[in-house]
């Protein structure tokens, strides 16, 4: 009974019009589904990656954890688990990392995957592509390639 009171919604529209075509009025009700939208969008409440303003103002108690590193990464993580965090700077490469307090049990497994990612990309000793090209470019000043020897030939005088 509740839902049907609640899918049964009206909605008022004034339209001003010369002349009332179906093309108009299709125009008029994707105007007022965007506006439904937006309204609806409006009051929830965002999730994932967003500001500290924001992640105050949804009303629930917040902790934080200093993170150093790149919250690139991070976010990687976050999304899969589904949290709502919020990053601050204080320093180059050093951020607090706000969270939700109802949400300390997912943060702390989505912290430990992130570990476990950052310490295995340490362990990794790949060269990156812009490193070998610059020592590549200094082996070959150091070692020019062997020059050419332009000889002249003898001219016969009977040209």
């Amino acid at each position: 009974m509740i839902d049907e009171d609640v899918s049964r919604r009206t909605i008022a529209l004034s339209i001003r019009t010369g002349k009332l075509t179906a093309r108009g009025l299709a125009y008029v009700l994707r105007a007022a589904g965007r506006k439904i939208q937006k309204e609806r969008r409006a009051h929830q409440t965002p999730h994932g990656r967003q500001s500290v303003k924001k992640l105050m103002a949804h009303g629930a108690a917040t902790n934080s954890i200093e993170l150093t590193g790149a919250p690139k990464e991070f976010d990687r993580v976050a999304r899969k688990w589904n949290v709502d965090y919020a990053f601050y700077k204080t320093g180059p490469d050093k951020y607090l990392l706000f969270f939700k307090s109802g949400q300390a049990d997912a943060i702390t497994a989505c912290f430990g995957e992130y570990s476990r990612r950052v310490l295995n990309k340490a362990k990794t000793d790949r060269v990156p592509i812009r490193e070998q090209l610059r020592r590549a470019a200094a082996e070959i000043l150091h070692n020019p390639a062997h020059k050419k020897e332009r000889i002249k030939e003898a001219a016969h005088e009977d040209r």
